[in-house]
Parts: C-alpha cells; sequence; structure tokens
C-alpha cells in the first residue's frame, strides 16, 4: 500500500486545510520544493500534490511552485486542482507530473475523463471528494446531488488508473479516517482506491491496511506528518509490508 504525503498550494506555500476551508489554513512550509525533497529523502515512494487555488478558479493558480517541486524530487507525483480540459492534462503530464487528478469534471465531463484514459492510458486519477455521502465540486466549494459511488461507477471501464476517495469532514480535522465508508466504495469498485481525510495516527494506517485486498491502493496523510502524529518510518514500514496472504 502507497503512503502518498500530501503537499497543499496555497499562495504558493505549503499548507493544511480544517474541512477544506481556504481562511482555515495553516501554513507548514513557504518552500514546497523544500518540503518535497524533505519527503523523497524520508523515503516516500509518491508525492499528492493539489493546487488548492486552482481548484476553485478552474485554472492553474500554483503552476510555479508545482514546476520547482518537479525540479527537486525523483520520485513520482499525482497533481490535482485546476485541471478542466485537454490541454491542461497534457501540459501536465508534459512537464512531469506522472498522474493527474480530475474532480470537478469527472462529474461535469465524464467524456473529457475518458477521452484522457484513452489518450494517457494509466496516468489519469479520478478524485471524489463526498460530503455525506455526495459528490463536492469546484475546491468544496459545492455539493452535488450526486452520490460518490454512482459518479465512481461511470469510470469502472475506461481506463481510470486509481480514485482518490476524500471524506470531506474529516479533511485536516485528525478524527480517524472513515475505514468504511472507504472499504465500502472499494469493494463495490474494481478500480484501486486511494484513501482521504482524517488520517491521524499510525491506528488509522494499521485499520487501512488490514481491509487492503478491498482494493485499496494507497492513503494520503497530511496534517499528522507535517505535526509529528505519525512516525515517517514506523508508517512506510507498516504499508510497504505484504499484504496478508500475499
Amino acid at each position: 500500500m502507497i503512503l502518498f504525503p500530501a503537499i497543499d498550494l496555497k499562495d504558493g506555500a505549503c499548507v493544511r486545510l480544517f474541512q477544506g476551508a481556504m481562511d482555515k489554513a495553516t501554513v507548514y512550509n513557504a518552500d514546497p520544493a523544500n518540503q518535497a525533497r524533505a519527503f523523497g529523502k524520508a523515503g516516500f515512494h509518491w508525492l499528492h500534490l493539489v493546487d488548492l487555488n486552482g481548484a476553485i478558479e478552474g485554472h492553474p493558480v500554483n503552476d510555479k511552485a508545482v514546476e520547482k517541486i518537479l525540479g527537486a524530487i525523483s520520485v513520482p507525483a499525482q497533481l490535482g486542482g485546476g485541471i478542466r480540459d485537454m490541454a491542461t492534462i497534457r501540459m501536465w503530464l508534459e512537464k512531469g507530473v506522472r498522474r493527474v487528478i480530475l474532480g470537478t469534471v469527472a462529474l461535469e465531463q465524464p467524456d473529457l475523463v475518458k477521452q484522457a484514459c484513452r489518450e494517457f492510458p494509466g496516468r489519469i486519477v479520478v478524485g471524489i471528494d463526498a460530503r455525506d455521502g455526495y459528490v463536492a465540486v469546484a475546491g468544496w466549494a459545492k455539493t452535488s446531488k450526486v452520490k460518490a459511488l454512482d459518479l465512481a461507477l461511470k469510470f469502472e471501464d475506461c481506463g481510470v488508473a486509481a480514485i482518490v476517495y476524500t471524506d470531506i469532514s474529516r479533511d485536516g480535522a485528525m478524527m480517524g479516517v472513515n475505514v468504511d465508508a472507504t472499504t465500502d466504495l472499494a469493494w463495490a469498485l474494481t478500480t484501486p482506491i486511494i484513501a482521504s481525510g482524517g488520517v491521524s495516527s499510525i491506528s488509522d494506517l494499521e485499520e487501512l491496511k488490514a481491509v487492503e485486498e478491498s482494493g485499496i491502493e494507497g492513503v494520503i496523510v497530511g496534517r499528522a506528518l507535517y505535526d509529528g502524529r505519525i512516525d515517517t518510518k514506523k508508517a512506510l514500514a507498516l504499508l510497504d509490508a505484504p499484504a496478508k496472504g500475499a
């Protein structure tokens, strides 16, 4: 199982939000590239990047910060936020992003996601952010009437590399990951799931690792890493271990 450290970018800095609220941001590093280098040296195999301003404005905003991160690391990175058209998808993949995450367009333009999967096989991830089980978009500013599972099922046969599933109520709140909802989604799909939102301790990772066979490919961790609540070496050793029965 992959442990993805999160680098969320707001106004050029590395921050963490509380339940997606842009006015509740804690700055953890004013130099995101330096933070990315630190994660690479710590032994992480991937990075998870989010352009928070871009997610709200609908186009890349923290592009310079992302480019500096890409120039500072040797591990692959996936990026979400403000990626709403094929030109932007192509741009980021050509600049060195390994996988792009499509969230708002997954709900509003599912055909674009399918086209991107055909053009860039293995490099498209769908981001599904849920508030009370319903999909939220545009940087979580809007909640739709579409259920997370119903949206996920639309992309079962088009080659999506993974689905990042975030429980917004847990994100940045240190309340623990929503294992039940994540596992239910994973069992219902053949597409791998990446858990996100609320991971606050090593016990959360242990719970997810225990149900890895449901189809959980990885987990994104943010505040708990920055605050030191999760020991990097222990977490990586836990998730790198073979799955039960493997």
